[in-house]
């Protein structure tokens, strides 16, 4: 008898209930760090509490992965005689998660560790494309390998509207933020082999700049897988989020368009009014 195929990915995959729920996936929570107070991604803190906290100490949020003995006690969950695992994480290159789960899973024989090169639903896209894999019937060994193909086409990208999260994290200089916001400059941030790196910069307020940057990143890669695309964001204004969402639908480029709120991990970086289109290239 074939063994059962388990998707689990870290919280960092940007997730909604509704795509849990319909493709039975499993999430395992990153630790956010309020000051000296632990949290778990998704299930006791979210993104306005992370918000709130910065307005009321002018701080920044932290996360970190789990340690190796806690990703060993999620693997040894589901026996190797019934499961294989698809484990997926955030890129090694922004996190010791990848690192972490592979130390844990080097004695079991039914782990796959899937190094997403991504962030957010860039990582989702990774997933979800396993899931259909699973559907066809591929084995999980054959999936992993399948997947380091398609890992370097996935297309990542945000907008945000003020660098002050990246800065306070530690990911761009205070010259630069004070740069940009001086100037009114709303960067593109693409995940590009794993790391972060900045693109184009936009001038202006967001909302005029969102339909600009969706058109440059569609324009850019013409070919696409057309199965699905993310809308991932961070605004609470719902007018900015809705008129991106049709202008990708209306671009007939994509069978099915769908709508993400980045979690903690991503908000700490980025904080609110940023948004990304995020899809995989042919």
């Amino acid at each position: 008898m074939s063994k059962k195929i388990k998707i689990i990915a870290d919280s960092t995959c940007d997730i909604s209930p509704e795509l849990v729920s319909k493709y039975n996936i499993e999430i395992h929570p990153f630790v956010v760090n309020l000051g000296e107070k632990s949290f778990r991604d998704g299930v006791d803190i979210c993104t306005n509490d992370i918000l709130k906290y910065y307005r009321e100490t002018g701080q920044v949020s932290k996360t970190a992965a789990a340690p190796p003995g806690e990703y060993e006690a999620l693997f040894r969950q589901w026996p190797s005689d019934e499961y294989d695992v698809l484990f997926f994480t955030i890129s090694s290159d922004f996190s010791s998660a990848f690192a972490n789960a592979s130390i844990a899973a080097e004695n079991l024989d039914n782990i796959y560790i899937v190094e997403s090169a991504n962030l957010s639903t860039g990582i989702l896209l990774i997933v979800l494309t396993a899931c259909d894999m699973v559907e066809s019937g591929m084995s999980a060994k054959e999936i992993a390998h399948k997947l380091n193909e398609i890992v370097p086409k996935v297309r990542a990208s945000f907008v945000i509207d003020t660098l002050e999260f990246l800065w306070k994290g530690g990911r761009c200089s205070g010259v630069a933020a004070l740069g940009a916001n001086l100037l009114r400059l709303k960067p593109c941030i693409e995940v590009i082999d794993g790391k972060m790196s900045v693109g184009k910069k936009y001038r202006g307020n967001i909302d005029k700049i969102i339909p600009l940057y969706i058109k440059d990143r569609l324009d850019s890669t013409p070919d696409v897988v057309r199965k699905r695309v993310f809308i991932t964001h961070t605004f609470e204004d719902r007018a900015a989020v809705d008129a991106a969402l049709e202008q990708v639908r209306d671009s007939g480029m994509f069978d099915e368009v769908l709508e993400t709120r980045a979690g903690c991990t991503v908000y700490s970086h980025c904080g609110p009014n940023t948004l990304g289109i995020l899809y995989i290239e042919a």
